[in-house]
């Protein structure tokens, strides 16, 4: 077993942290260990965005949005495990200081200061010259957001608008200042003198730790800087094969992609997680390919890229696309792994069953593939067996007639968890319903279809009498409960109503067009502008 610290670039060098408690977060390090401060823990689940920090990564050839090769995003560092930096470099707040200093930039707002002081970057100038803050607390989390956009709106040359900004800004919560002035600073950054990031030497930090031998240490068993000194074992294989030996070695450890679930499981429920294998080494499992017409997510892939790639395709998906969480939740999170988790309000299963998504399982080398609509079996149980793991999604080749919705519905637009989530799919042939799927979370103990509601519509004439009649069916379909989210009844018209929906923008006569069915559509939100770059 090869044991070594965890070493990744941070404050300008490559900093060595003892294999400790394998679930330690990032924030905790930060503020205990590396006296960062400036990061702050506010809801400790990855919703408020206090605690946003920046993670760099060596970008595989070709891939978009890049600083001279290094991929840049936020992420959570309350529900990040430090493990989890191994190979990759650490910005926080405290870091655009040197950013500034490194591009010359002196003084306020670009002046020279008569004190002496050190400037401050141009995002941050800009949170002062625009009074976007008052008790502090959620502004550096805004900041490394802001700078984040910063340095990929740079090098892409872009400007993004003040919806892309506030896209970007729907994982930081704000209590006092209100997001007007915080959207005004994000313009304001672009006209203060320039300060970008000097890529050279990050870059070079991450290809000397690339040399490094994959990260597998068992934590002393008396370590535990949060109480959990279990002696877990972390693992992070680099190869899909040597993953599969690994989980067929270890089936009861715990397969870790994105975190932003499984941190919760430590921070709210203060579970013991014993032996970690981590999958974000497995450069196979991040892939998404597009061939003859399928596309195939690795379970690896973030949930951004995923979504991503399939509202390029079904433009219409953009709306949940962008609701799904927030960016460093998406940035994190996989597509995979939101698959895995089995939650009947997971976002995901809904818009894949509609677009008749398969999923592949393996175990060692063997690999099977079945319908997403088959894995579930009863609430946060699947078909995964002991030893398995989710190898990837396959969208097979759909008829451009397959017209594709998904309606998200939450108390919050923006970074909330949903009351239910749908995913449709239908195709017409003469005004006639040839193919239609109805698929729904939120409404029973997993994500299903709607069989009764299909059944009466399918080879029917797609007009309000079938819809109305599939509206009904839907009380069959589904019991749903009720919760702190939303009630029985709610949930059940909602069901309904959405079913509505769908028709009235899909009819063959008169389809309404978006604008008459979803404020989504005054927002001016571009698949392939920022999000896309």
């Amino acid at each position: 077993m090869q044991t070594r610290p965890i070493r990744f670039f941070h404050q300008g060098a490559i900093v060595e942290v003892p294999p400790l408690t394998p679930s330690r977060s990032v924030l905790d390090w930060l503020r205990e260990d590396a006296h960062c401060t400036g990061t702050k823990e506010g809801c400790n689940e990855g919703d408020c965005g206090a605690c946003t920090v920046v993670i760099g990564e060596l970008a595989p050839p070709g891939a978009r949005g890049t600083l001279d090769g290094l991929a840049l995003r936020t992420v959570n560092a309350c529900i990040q495990f430090l493990p989890t930096l191994d190979g990759k470099a650490l910005f926080t707040v405290e870091d655009l200081k040197r950013v500034g200093a490194a591009s010359g930039v002196s003084g306020a707002s670009g002046a020279s200061s008569s004190s002496g002081a050190m400037a401050l970057h141009p995002v941050q100038q800009a949170m002062v010259d625009c009074h976007g803050s008052q008790c502090g607390f959620c502004t550096p989390g805004f900041v490394m957001s802001l700078w984040s956009t910063y340095e990929r709106a740079s090098a892409n040359g872009q400007r993004p608008t003040r919806q892309q900004l506030a896209d970007e800004l729907s994982g930081n919560l704000c209590r006092c200042t209100g997001y007007r002035p915080i959207l005004d600073a994000g313009q304001r950054m672009f006209d203060l003198p320039a300060a970008r990031l000097a890529t050279a030497p990050v870059i070079a930090a991450l290809r000397e730790l690339q040399r490094d031998p994959a990260l597998d240490f068992r934590a002393p068993a008396a370590a535990g800087v949060d109480g959990a000194g279990s002696g877990a074992r972390f693992v992070a294989p680099r190869s899909l094969d040597a993953l599969g030996a690994l989980r067929a070695e270890l089936p009861g450890a715990t397969l870790l992609a994105g975190c932003t679930d499984i941190g919760l499981w430590v921070n709210k429920q203060f579970r013991e997680l014993g032996d970690i294998i981590y999958v974000g080494e497995v450069e196979e499992l991040k892939r998404i390919e597009t061939r003859g017409g399928e596309i195939r997510i690795g379970a690896g892939a973030s949930l951004e890229e995923a979504w991503r790639v399939l509202a390029l395709r079904w433009p219409m998906l953009t709306d949940v696309w962008l609701r799904f969480a927030s960016p460093p939740i998406r940035n994190a999170g996989t597509m995979g792994g939101n698959v895995a988790n089995g939650s009947p309000i997971g976002d995901s299963p809904p818009a894949l069953m509609a677009l008749d998504a398969q999923i592949e399982l393996r175990r060692g080398r063997s690999v099977r593939r079945m319908a997403l609509t088959e894995f579930y079996v009863d609430y946060m149980k699947s078909r995964l067996e002991a030893g398995e793991f989710i190898q990837a999604l396959v969208i097979p080749a759909l008829p451009a007639a397959r017209q594709v919705r998904s309606y998200k519905i939450s108390k919050r637009f923006d970074c909330d968890i949903s009351a239910l989530c749908t995913g449709f799919a239908i195709e017409l042939d003469a005004g006639k319903v040839t193919q239609i799927r109805l698929a729904y979370g939120g409404m029973a103990a997993i994500v299903k279809r709607a069989a009764h509601a299909e059944a009466a519509l399918l080879g029917k004439p797609w007009n309000e009498a079938n819809v109305a009649t599939a509206q009904a069916a839907l009380e069959r379909d589904f019991k749903p409960l009720t919760d702190m989210r939303a009630s029985a009844g709610y949930r059940l018209q909602v069901a309904q109503n959405l079913l509505q929906r769908f028709w009235l923008e899909t009819r063959p006569d008169a389809p309404l067009d978006i604008s008459h069915t979803s404020v989504w559509s005054v927002m001016p939100h571009d698949v392939h502008g920022l999000q896309g770059a």
